[in-house]
């Protein structure tokens, strides 16, 4: 961090240096931000279901350390060697920051930030009382304007009106960028001028560069005001003859309408009216007739004043004599109302007959605030008005009965009003997250009565909650309700609404007076659910791809997929190769977490043989050459051109051409090979394993073996002088030179390749000399035969000679000689 203090001033481009130097990594001069927006202002509608919009983002620096998005907690990928980049814009961006930015090789790190404008034009306007009852003259009375899910609410203003003049003007400070519910409170200072007056408040949405809607108007509120009456002339002086007849007047004025009640010498008379009529003036009076409402009362006094002409006229007095015993009062009011009790929509007209029962009555009427009767010599009297709007009424029937006696009845009247606006409404901003609990919050405005009123929760159609109300108020009030909900992912859509009903008894209304509220739709955020996605997909290499697997996940906001084969991320709309068959992962994210599902890919193709043309291999391996295709392909084998079965195990029988071929649904192909099958070698047996000879005999040991490739053979004996080796073709031979003792022992042959090895031993014995002369006699028989007999032949052999015949025996004719012992070079 870089601070300054006092300084001098010589130290002053020192310290301007340092600042820079603090704030370089931080601070973006605006001279080097070369970032601009297209389009740069976003005009969004909340209420859209679907919001896409594009932004491109644009560096004239191509030379920098990447580019990137950032909105709100969260960034793009970051872009390098690239001086464009996008940002498509969805509806769960909407209460986010969105900016550009770019790191500069400087260190710099600029930034454009995007400005979005979420709009959405009040669902209503609604001017109210804050207290339902009559205003009253002389009292401050509030009336309130709600402004019903707006946005922006910086950009609202209220005008207050009366009688179409404008007499206030309210803007709002809140930077909230979602729809909210806002409020404007006017304070009236009331007096019986207000009466009547029409107070009503306009919304005005200024979107600024954008064209701006109309302005929104309210329902129009008259203020009834009550105030206590008032007389002209609070004294009069009436002049009358001695006996006549005189009427006197009371006139005021006043709200409720006010009743009136004469006095004479402090005594009440049983008058109820603004006028008296007195028969047979006699004396001076003075009347005292008082006007009274709820609010308040005044006085008049009429003096009566009487012109005395002579005595003859005064009236006799035996008359007022007269009198009639008086009646017994009833143990009941003799009075009957039809219909006694009723039940009456605000501003509805209203009427109810009072008859009485007793015959001998002075007279009846109705005293009430409003549709108040004269006093009359009548059994049958009615109350009527044409638009009852009086919450705080007072009615009663009367009846005077003989004897000055008096008694009334009141009807049972219910005066209802339904709801000017139901309305549900989230007590959270932003969108509901699964699992968590939320409140939604139903306002009743301007019911009354509130102890008759039921509200029911409604979701989807379906009702989830009831709710009553306890309360004596009179006149209408606003109510609420909450609803609370565990947010679940079949929540995202649905559409909760409440009704409020007035339950009014059986002489209410047929049909229950009902209000239902607007839809609230839920939008619910939850991680991704797979939905739907198939297991396993087959297809021809190069033609099947990964995004040819229909799997479809559920999430809101609505999850992006990636694919993953073998842990690395792949291109799901690549054509696969025959190398890349197995288990592929599909990951669903969004910013509420993720979910995966793995599904088998078979690549199909073609046979193929990827053998060489020539093999070397052992006895009993495998054959070498197999083809490789998907399905498995069906292959035939032929060697040296003749069908042969599959050598489950190769044998030395097994050598030669063979030519393969391989089929499957998807072709056929050929090949052509040459199996050389090497084997261990093998040393052609004797049927004996010793051998005898006599002392000076020659003896010859023959080994012959074959394998492949071909052995070397290998004698192995305790050497001797007169023993030597010999090699032709497959054999190799021991010759023993007139054999001694020494040369008796084992000799051991060995055949040997690059496969392995074969062994054979042969036992050479001495034979015993007392044995030996039988033996030597029949040798020498043996050797005169064979004499004549090569005497014959040499003899035969000359004659055909001479005669010209002659037999040719092939040179290098190789024949096997046994392994046996050989005496005098003859066998």
């Amino acid at each position: 961090m870089c601070s300054s203090s006092m300084l001098p001033l010589t130290m002053l481009g020192f310290l301007m240096l340092m600042l820079s130097l603090c704030d370089a990594d931080s601070i973006c001069p605006s001279d080097l931000n070369t970032l601009t927006l297209e389009p740069d202002k976003l005009l969004i509608d909340f209420g859209a279901k679907n919001v896409s919009e594009l932004v491109n983002c644009t560096s004239t620096d191509e030379d920098h350390d990447g580019m990137y998005w950032s909105f709100g907690n969260s960034n793009s990928s970051v872009e390098y060697g690239e001086s464009f980049i996008a940002w498509s814009l969805s509806l769960s961006d909407l209460n986010e920051t969105a900016q550009c930015k770019i790191k500069q090789s400087d260190g710099h790190e600029c930034s454009i930030e995007l400005d979005i404008t979420l709009y959405k034009y009040p669902e209503m306007v609604y001017v109210f009382p804050l207290n339902y009852a009559t205003a009253t003259e002389g009292t401050l009375y509030q009336l309130q304007c709600d402004i019903i899910s707006v946005a922006p609410v910086q950009n609202l203003t209220v005008r207050w009106y009366k009688n179409n003049q404008i007499i206030r003007t309210d803007s709002f400070t809140s930077i909230i960028k979602t729809p909210v519910t806002e409020s404007s409170v006017l304070e009236v200072n009331i007096s019986r001028d207000e009466n009547g007056a029409r107070f009503r408040c306009e919304a005005q949405l200024d979107l600024g560069p954008y064209e701006s809607p109309p302005p929104f108007v309210s329902n129009t509120y008259t203020v009834v005001v009550n105030y206590a009456p008032d007389i002209e002339n609070k004294s009069e002086d009436v002049y009358v003859d001695d006996g006549s007849n005189v009427t006197l007047h009371c006139e005021a004025e006043g709200r409720p309408p006010p009743g009136f009640q004469w006095t004479l010498d402090g005594t009440d008379m049983l008058e109820n009216k603004n006028y008296l009529d007195i028969i047979g003036v006699t004396t001076n009076a003075t009347y005292i007739c008082t006007a009274f409402n709820k609010v308040g009362r005044v006085t008049k006094k009429i003096h009566v004043h009487v012109i005395k002409t002579t005595a003859a006229t005064v009236a006799p007095a035996a008359a007022a004599a007269v009198t009639t015993p008086e009646p017994l009062m009833p143990r009941a009011c003799p009075l009957i109302l039809t219909p006694a009790e009723i039940v009456v929509r605000f501003g509805d007209s209203a009427s109810i007959n009072c008859n009485t029962t007793q015959p001998d009555f002075v007279g009846m009427g109705w005293e009430a605030t409003l549709g108040s009767t004269a006093f009359l010599r009548q059994p049958t009297v009615l109350w009527t008005v044409d638009k009852l709007e009086d919450w705080t009424m007072y009615v009663t029937c009367y009846v005077f009965l003989r004897g000055g006696f008096q008694c009334n009845v009141r009807p049972n009247i219910t005066l209802y009003k339904t709801p000017d606006i139901v309305s549900v409404s989230a007590m959270h901003q932003g969108p509901m997250v699964e699992g968590k609990e939320y409140s939604l919050k139903c306002d009743i405005f301007n019911v009354a009565p509130v102890g008759k009123l039921r509200l029911t929760w409604i979701r989807d159609n379906k009702t989830v909650n009831i709710k009553t109300f306890d309360g004596n108020s009179i006149g209408p009030v606003n109510e609420s309700a909450i609803l609370n909900v565990t947010a679940n992912r079949d929540d995202n859509g649905a559409q909760f609404k409440c009704m409020a009903e007035l339950i009014l008894g059986p002489n209410g209304p047929e049909i229950v007076p009902t209000v239902t509220s607007s839809p609230h739709i839920a939008v619910v955020n939850y991680k991704p659910q797979i939905k739907v996605c198939e297991r396993h997909l087959t297809d021809v290499e190069h033609k099947i791809r990964v995004d040819m697997l229909s799997c479809e996940a559920d999430g809101n906001p609505p999850p992006a997929v990636q694919w993953y084969y073998k842990g690395a991320l792949i291109n799901a709309s690549q054509p696969l190769s025959r190398t890349q068959s197995g288990k592929y992962t599909a990951k669903f994210e969004n910013s509420f977490g993720s979910t995966e599902i793995s599904v088998d890919i078979t690549v199909e193709y073609g046979p193929l043989f990827t053998c060489n043309d020539r093999y070397e291999v052992k006895q009993n391996d495998k054959f070498p050459c197999e083809a490789v295709g998907i399905p498995k392909p069906i292959t035939t084998w032929r060697k040296d051109g003749i069908n042969v079965d599959y050598p489950l195990h190769l044998t030395k029988k097994d050598n030669g051409t063979y030519t393969l071929e391989a089929t499957n649904k998807h072709g056929t192909t050929n090949h052509t090979l040459y199996l050389d099958v090497l084997y261990t070698p093998t040393i052609i047996e004797e049927t004996y394993k010793e051998k005898e000879f006599t002392l000076g005999e020659n003896v010859t040991l023959d080994c012959i073996a074959e394998g492949n490739p071909p052995p070397e053979i290998l004698w192995t004996y305790t050497p001797a002088v007169n023993a030597r080796e010999t090699t032709g073709g497959r054999q190799r031979s021991i010759i023993i030179t007139r054999a001694t003792s020494t040369n008796a022992g084992v000799y051991n042959c060995i055949a040997t390749n690059g496969v392995g090895s074969h062994t054979r031993s042969v036992t050479l014995m001495m034979k015993d000399e007392s044995k030996a002369f039988p033996l030597a006699i029949i040798w020498m028989l043996i050797v005169l035969i064979g004499t004549l007999i090569f005497i014959v032949m040499v003899v035969v052999h000359n004659r055909r000679k001479k005669q010209g015949q002659y037999s040719f025996v092939p040179d290098g004719a190789d024949k096997p000689i046994p392994m046996t012992p050989q005496s005098n070079g003859v066998q």
